[in-house]
């Protein structure tokens, strides 16, 4: 009996001391992060507008990408909010409404920034991937709040025309983490194809505000 006792007490212990071994050798977070990114960047190939740019992340995408999903905590959200809304680029010209009948080609375009797109023709914004817009478009995407009567609803003025240009150019200006692409901020979208999408949402004349 004694001697049964003794050799539970040896495994155990045994047992014991190659969990503790095995939790000195572990990697850490950031072994393990390293080699993620290195395993992803090793997988990737550059190709056409496809460039491996793209997988390194800025400030911005690091500390969303620590928030796993979850809103950030206040303090990060600010600084986020913060440090994009410094990016954004207002036009020279002071003109923050273009043609709207060219906004909307360029909400239902989805080209652009993929390997196999022609980087010297037009870019989309895929606007209706998340978004409702105009009435006549039956398919669209729930991701986004919908923007029928945008203009309509918040009414016509300088600041929201400022706002819908701002939030267009640098989302992460206006809500921290948000899934909506940093159009201007990341070159997707041009000036003027940028100031045509807030014409889409502020031109009373536009389908988006009938």
């Amino acid at each position: 009996m004694q001697a049964r006792m003794i050799a539970r007490i040896l495994l155990f212990s045994a047992l014991f001391a190659a969990v503790l071994v095995g939790c000195a050798i572990a990697p850490s977070d950031e072994r393990i992060s390293a080699d993620a990114s290195a395993m992803i960047k090793n997988s990737f190939k550059a190709r056409g507008q496809a460039g491996l740019d793209r997988l390194d992340q800025d400030d911005t995408q690091r500390l969303c990408s620590q928030a796993a999903g979850k809103t950030p905590p206040r303090d990060v959200a600010e600084r986020i909010e913060k440090q994009n809304l410094a990016t954004i680029k207002y036009p020279a010209d002071g003109k923050l409404l273009g043609d709207w009948k060219n906004g909307e080609k360029i909400a239902q375009d989805g080209r652009g920034k993929q390997y196999s797109d022609d980087p010297k023709g037009p870019v989309g914004g895929n606007c209706y991937a998340c978004h409702q817009l105009a009435p006549q478009e039956l398919a669209y995407g729930t991701i986004g709040p919908s923007l029928y009567r945008f203009g309509k609803l918040r009414g016509y003025t300088v600041e929201t025309q400022r706002y819908a240009y701002g939030k267009i150019f640098n989302s992460e200006a206006f809500a921290a983490c948000s899934t909506m692409p940093r159009f201007g901020h990341n070159g997707i979208l041009s000036e003027q194809q940028i100031k045509d999408v807030t014409a889409l949402l502020m031109d009373p004349a536009s389908p988006v505000n009938q």
